[in-house]
């Protein structure tokens, strides 16, 4: 994976959208981060106004499913956390995610500056050279269009519900890997 950068000296506030199939593990994985001030499960990418989870799962939106982080790039740089984004799901697979299928499971940043997209041009060049999938990438780099919240009962998921199939199944092994690898980035 791409080594850790130093942070920048400036702390103002950015958000990145990222999304990596499910939203639940996005933000489980990302949560404790050292400088990950907010994260928001959510919506984005598609052409219908106002989605819910309903009409995302549908397939017939648009939407990804990802997740908006709010952070300090004082303590974590965007580059950082796309490090961290694509060692904590397979960006390999078209609009798939595990058993999740369709569009709104899609590999997708949405750079928020121009900055944001040419450095995330540069961490998939970057990945993409060093062959780390052993496959190519299909992350998608989109243009940021407005990002929907998701419904209550889908903002720290992970958190509030450990013991569901599917979060103990999925979700925590992806937790564990990121606790066992990026241990020195997370809270302490």
């Amino acid at each position: 994976m791409l080594p850790m950068t130093n942070p920048t000296t400036h702390s103002q506030t950015q958000q990145a959208i990222l999304a990596g199939g499910c939203f639940w593990c996005t933000e489980a994985v990302l949560k404790d981060v050292r400088g990950v001030q907010k994260i928001e499960s959510g919506y984005i990418g598609g052409h219908t106004p106002n989605p819910d989870y309903r009409s995302v799962c549908s397939g017939q939106t648009g939407h990804a499913e990802a997740v908006r982080v709010t952070f300090d790039p004082a303590q974590v740089s965007y580059k950082d956390l796309l490090g961290l984004f694509f060692a904590t799901h397979d960006p390999t697979t078209l609009n798939r995610q595990g058993a999740d299928t369709g569009t709104q499971y899609r590999s997708a940043v949405f750079p928020q500056t121009p900055e944001q997209e040419a450095q995330t041009r540069e961490v998939i060049a970057d990945l993409t050279a060093q062959n780390v999938f052993g496959q190519p990438i299909v992350t998608t780099v989109e243009p940021a269009s407005e990002f929907f919240v998701a419904e209550d009962y889908h903002q720290d998921y992970y958190a509030n519900n450990p013991r569901q199939p599917y979060c103990a199944a999925v979700i925590a092994p992806k937790v564990a890997k990121m606790r066992q690898y990026y241990a020195d980035r997370l809270r302490a």
